[in-house]
């Protein structure tokens, strides 16, 4: 990836080492293949069209997942609007099954939350952004946001199954 092509061609450059990383990512933070698929692809889209319209545009990896970051967001953001069915969770491989049931776990704990809170938690928690990058991203004030993650961590702390068995 030399960063000399920019421009629209300049995508063709990164795609075979960006697809997967850029998919990886979101799927990581919605585990429902389709989300991910069609966040992938808006990425995508949404990388072409800057590149459009600014020549001067490099691409790599690390501005794709940017670009996916807030496309994911969106999402987030259409999907509090208009509530869509979750689908099954995908199975994850691990070595350790107390991690893979923990995870699969939060995972549907996570899946039965409002999708403005499932956002919340996961940039905050997951992606480890701080306050203030989660209420740039949720287009929300600082304070509004830390009024929401009170407010998700709650709801994911009452929909997490309380006889969980404990570890050992």
């Amino acid at each position: 990836m030399s960063g000399e092509h920019t421009g629209p061609e300049g995508i063709l450059e990164v795609y075979d080492e960006a697809l997967p990383a850029v998919y990886g990512y979101v799927f990581r933070r919605c585990s429902d293949r389709r989300v991910a698929e069609d966040v992938t692809s808006e990425t995508f889209l949404a990388a072409m069209d800057t590149m459009r319209r600014d020549h001067t545009t490099s691409p790599n990896v690390g501005w794709l997942i940017g670009v996916a970051r807030h496309k994911l967001a969106d999402h987030w953001r259409r999907a509090q609007r208009t509530p869509e069915p979750v689908d099954e969770l995908p199975e994850h491989a691990d070595d350790e099954w107390d991690a893979h049931l923990d995870r699969m776990v939060a995972h549907a704990t996570l899946a039965q939350l409002a999708p403005i809170n499932r956002a919340v938690l996961t940039l905050r928690y997951v992606d480890d952004l701080p306050v203030a990058d989660c209420a740039r991203i949720l287009d929300r004030t600082v304070g509004a946001t830390e009024a929401l993650l009170t407010r998700a961590k709650r709801a994911f702390r009452e929909a997490y199954p309380l006889n969980q068995s404990a570890k050992g």
